[in-house]
């Protein structure tokens, strides 16, 4: 199946299909996604979207607590254009029929998650993702200028003088295809699968990072990976996000014997930014040796289960009551800061390449994302990419301050690991806790296996191999930049180096690989 397009993007999430709206615009887009959007990380972000739009708030306000949990690396410029531009979206898609909840005024209620000095963000009870995945995909789906092809995963991108031309896919029905376009957007979201907890879905696999990263295009900060403290943790569960909103209403965290800890290590309590969260939570474990727990019990059991419906149903489907029970919680891999290095405008070190959403990194985020900046994050630079792929070609302005060129490993012999082995391997060694010697046992073990003749060539392999290719690489790709950051920021942790280090790693590094 060979497809013309004078767009082509790739991800059918947030970014993605904000992207592809305003591009149906300008020509015909060609749509491929992996799965149904409901089924993207955007369709599982429970507690909402942030935008200054509260009387007592400002894109000043909203810059400033985003700059604060950054841990000293968010990029200044792409915070500008995120908050001053992000509640100009947000409003559209109220306009286009999102169902955000009101207040007794019928203003949108506005809730307030860890970090935010006050309440900015927006909500569709506890589904908003949901919410807006709706709304964009029913305008989607109704556009003659945009042809989405369902279940459809991209294998690899097309090079034509340097440039991007296109990509190869495959459906889940095995019929291969290859879609040939003037400008190309890698909207596949993040790689949080990579790891064995994680609050993602088993798409999440890094496919866009592992391509672009394939094709020379520089991939930045991917050592930053955000940990989410409130995970469910229950055996024989599925991990479950607990949402930050959770907290933001009044929800604590409390040890074995009942007792809140949170304030025992940070000054702000439940309320401080999530990688600080996660980590006082592993050391009131290590202390009591004993679990954690997330409770409700205190607050109104009405507006608990009013305020919270889908939370409160995942719970009930495993015994326990979000009202009335502490429900055990362990932190989970939730989201990647780091990905595909872009510009303002999503543009990439390759000609012809865009990204925007979780698979790009602009540095807005810096070393930790702010709760609830992600949605808007798509948004935003999903709609900056679609307008910069209507424009003649213009270098791409990176801000990475170093480049490292290193080649894709090759050569190696011996039987390719199964998904759970390298997501086993990536949550002992580069998880919550890192250290040097175990860091470099795994871009060891990593560099092997992408070395592997039988992985080598992800395009001509199974599904399950193409799945386990994208592990490994992304995988690779985090636990190198993990190993080259010798301290703490945000939400990468060194054991052995604990204390951020100003003087030589206030700088955002990229990688770029080449065979």
């Amino acid at each position: 199946m060979d497809l013309d397009g004078d767009f082509l993007v790739i991800g059918g999430g947030i970014a993605g299909l904000r992207a592809a709206l305003s591009l149906s615009d300008a020509g015909d887009v060609i749509l491929l996604t992996k799965g149904d959007p409901s089924e993207s990380n955007t369709g599982y972000a429970q507690g909402g979207i942030a935008a200054a739009l509260g009387p007592d708030d400002s894109p000043e306000l909203h810059a400033r607590d985003t700059i604060a949990a950054g841990g000293g690396l968010s990029v200044p410029a792409a915070v500008d254009v995120l908050v001053r531009e992000g509640p100009r979206y947000v409003r559209e898609l109220v306009e286009w029929g999102a169902a955000f909840d009101r207040d007794e005024s019928g203003a949108p209620a506005l809730g307030r998650e860890a970090a935010h000095s006050v309440r900015r963000v927006l909500h569709a009870r506890d589904a908003t993702g949901r919410e807006i995945a709706r709304v964009l995909g029913s305008r989607a789906g109704g556009n003659p200028h945009i042809r989405v092809i369902g279940d459809a995963v991209a294998t690899g991108l097309h090079l034509t003088g340097g440039a991007c031309t296109g990509a190869n896919f495959v459906t889940a029905a095995g019929e291969r295809g290859r879609v040939a376009a003037d400008a190309t957007l890698v909207a596949t979201g993040g790689a949080g699968y990579i790891f064995r907890e994680t609050t993602n879905p088993a798409l999440a696999t890094g496919d866009g990072i592992a391509m672009a990263a394939r094709v020379g295009a520089r991939i930045m900060d991917l050592e930053f990976v955000q940990f989410h403290p409130t995970a469910l943790d229950l055996d024989g569960s599925p991990r479950f996000l607990l949402s930050e909103a959770l907290r933001g209403e009044g929800a604590r965290l409390v040890n074995h014997l009942g007792e809140p800890f949170m304030e025992r290590y940070e000054p702000a309590g439940d309320l401080a930014p999530r990688d600080l969260v996660a980590r006082a939570m592993v050391r009131e474990m290590t202390r009591t040796g004993a679990p954690v727990y997330l409770t409700m019990a205190h607050l109104d059991p009405a507006f608990v289960l009013g305020r919270f419906p889908a939370i409160a149903l995942a719970c009930a489907r495993v015994g326990l009551d979000l009202a009335h029970d502490r429900l055990p919680v362990s932190p989970a891999a939730h989201y990647m800061m780091g990905g595909i290095e872009t510009d303002l405008d999503g543009r990439t070190s390759v000609a012809g390449l865009f990204a925007a959403g979780e698979a790009a990194c602009t540095g807005v985020h810096g070393a930790n994302r702010l709760a609830s900046n992600s949605l808007l994050e798509g948004l935003v630079f999903g709609a900056r990419a679609a307008a910069a792929m209507q424009r003649p070609p213009r270098p791409s302005a990176l801000r990475s301050e170093g480049v490292v060129d290193a080649p894709l490993p090759g050569g190696s012999a011996g039987p390719i690991p199964t998904a759970h082995i390298v997501r086993s391997l990536m949550w002992r060694s580069v998880g919550l806790l890192r250290e040097r010697r175990a860091l470099e046992a795994t871009v060891r073990r990593l560099e092997r296996w992408i070395g592997a003749a039988t992985l080598r060539e992800p395009e001509s392999g199974s599904a399950e191999r193409r799945r386990v290719f994208s592990l490994v690489m992304v995988g690779w790709l985090v636990a190198r930049a993990a190993l080259r950051r010798e301290e703490s920021r945000g939400a990468h942790f060194r054991t052995d180096f604990p204390e951020r280090d100003d003087l030589h790693w206030n700088k955002h590094i990229s990688d770029r690989l080449y065979v």
